[in-house]
């Protein structure tokens, strides 16, 4: 973790504290550490989208954790940032589906169109790419995370275009990007298309 980029200090707002406590919770008495993984996700998206230290270091003390062991969960979860991020955070999955229809050309295009390697950022602050494993969406693959949101069915073609939409601020659609109908087949159902005893 950089020494340039780290905050003093680290505290929930008013309203993520209460979300906090929230979680806390739903845990009986002395098993509040429980709630770890929902209050550093909090924590992170309160401070744009990464974890500081400062920040793990006020999750431990609200869970009454050692810090040694928010730390070993924040680095063990792949969906935990520990230095900052774009504005729009791609995560393109290279697990087996997505890798055989073509998820390394998804990577490269990425590297290509925003000038940045793996783990960059570009200069603006707008985006950042990483590769994950599995993001659970395999039958429409390749698949590609940005912030929050999936999609699906994507090309070099179709990334690029997607790419230029949140450069111009706009929020494209999310899901299949080819039309697809929730996991259905390409080009659409096959079955029970024609009528009965055929």
């Amino acid at each position: 973790m950089s020494a340039a980029i780290e905050p003093v200090g680290f505290a929930f707002t008013q309203e993520n504290l209460e979300r906090a406590r929230r979680h806390m919770a739903k845990y009986p008495p002395g098993r509040q550490s429980s709630a770890v993984l929902a209050l550093l996700d909090v924590a992170q998206r309160q401070h744009g989208g990464w974890l500081p230290r400062a920040a793990m270091d006020h999750v431990a003390e609200l869970l009454e954790m050692a810090p040694i062991r928010v730390y070993e969960v924040a680095t063990f979860y792949t969906m935990f940032n520990l230095t900052p991020v774009g504005r729009f955070h791609l995560q393109v999955c290279r697990t087996t589906p997505c890798w055989l229809r073509g998820a390394d050309e998804l990577t490269e295009t990425c590297k290509r169109k925003l000038g940045i390697g793996l783990k960059g950022r570009t200069a603006d602050g707008k985006f950042s790419l990483i590769e994950v494993e599995c993001l659970g969406a395999c039958v429409n693959a390749p698949v590609v995370q940005i912030n929050d949101d999936f999609y699906e069915d994507l090309d070099a073609r179709k990334l690029e275009a997607l790419l230029d939409a949140l450069a111009r601020g706009e929020k494209p659609k999310m899901g299949s990007q080819t039309g697809r109908q929730g996991s259905a087949p390409e080009g659409g159902p096959q079955v029970l298309l024609g009528g009965a005893g055929e």
